[in-house]
């Protein structure tokens, strides 16, 4: 008689990818922490010893110095304070073979550059932005994530290991465009962080609780975030008068009365004016029919690039 059921076979476990990580300030200690816990041999270096020391006894290898940290492992990720720190940290590393993934917070001219300098050393390069803080490193349904350019071939082959702490994202083979995403929504968030600062101010005075008042600015900003697609469609068509709901005329016509409650609140305007300002020049130059759409082009002419 034969027996078919199935067989029960022990498979050896696939080892995780080695990595080393250069810089545990609070968003490299907190990215450490994950590929560590997840069962990533890490090793580490920061140029301050002691603050890397506190992952050791969490089955970190600190390394003495920055290039013996290279040595170490295939990938490399940087998370230095600026490019010129990556730079300096870099200077005396052999390169050659390397996977180099740049966490580091900087310009697109940096990452391209940064690109380029790596290639001359005989390293694959990516850029990255993180879009998220420490706290949101490793914690599910956190919503972080991270850009990436530059080398397709390095970060197909180390997505997995880039997923563990956050989500990935590759937005193309430029190095400069992982930062370019990162900045143009940090910039995005600016002017909305400035919107609400005036918002809150408005109310500061008056008997009115910003806990209350929260709720309604949330659910506002919320309904009109998707006007961002609006203004995507008519960038791409080249047609600023398309679905227009309030049109430029009118909504120059109405910060007249933005400014004047300012004034009566005891106010100041200083974080509207630079953008009325925009509005009310490019009204003067006849497109009051369109969207605010067309002060994207206003801003590039300003630049004089």
């Amino acid at each position: 008689m034969t027996d078919n059921a199935p067989t029960s076979r022990t498979h050896p476990r696939t080892p995780l990818t080695p990595l080393t990580l250069l810089g545990t300030g609070a968003m490299g200690t907190a990215l450490a922490r994950v590929w560590l816990a997840a069962g990533h041999p890490v090793t580490v270096w920061n140029r301050t010893p002691a603050r890397a020391e506190p992952l050791a006894a969490e089955g970190a290898t600190v390394a003495v110095s920055a290039a013996e940290a290279v040595a170490a492992s295939r990938l490399v990720i940087a998370c230095l304070l600026d490019d010129a720190s990556v730079g300096e940290a870099l200077d005396a590393a052999d390169l050659t073979g390397r996977d180099l993934v740049n966490l580091t917070t900087g310009t697109p001219a940096q990452g391209r550059a940064r690109a380029a300098w790596a290639q001359e050393r005989g390293a694959r390069f990516l850029d990255a932005g993180i879009m998220a803080v420490p706290p949101m490193i490793g914690a599910a349904g956190s919503g972080a994530y991270v850009f990436y350019s530059g080398s397709a071939a390095l970060f197909e082959e180390h997505r997995d290991t880039l997923a563990v702490p956050a989500g990935t994202s590759y937005v193309g083979a430029d190095p400069g465009f992982a930062a370019l995403h990162d900045v143009a929504l940090l910039s995005a968030m600016g002017g909305m962080f400035a919107g609400i600062t005036h918002a809150f101010a408005l109310i500061r005075r008056e008997d009115i609780a910003p806990k209350d008042f929260a709720p309604l600015l949330q659910g506002w900003l919320t309904a009109m975030a998707p006007m961002v697609h609006t203004a995507a469609d008519q960038l791409e068509s080249g047609d600023y008068g398309k679905d227009v709901v309030s049109n430029l005329a009118m909504q120059v016509a109405g910060n007249a009365t933005l400014l004047r409650t300012a004034e009566e609140q005891g106010v100041s305007t200083e974080l509207l004016t630079p953008y009325m300002a925009l509005m009310e020049r490019r009204l003067a130059d006849g497109h009051g029919h369109e969207d605010t759409t067309g002060l994207v082009d206003l801003l590039i002419e300003r630049s004089g690039s």
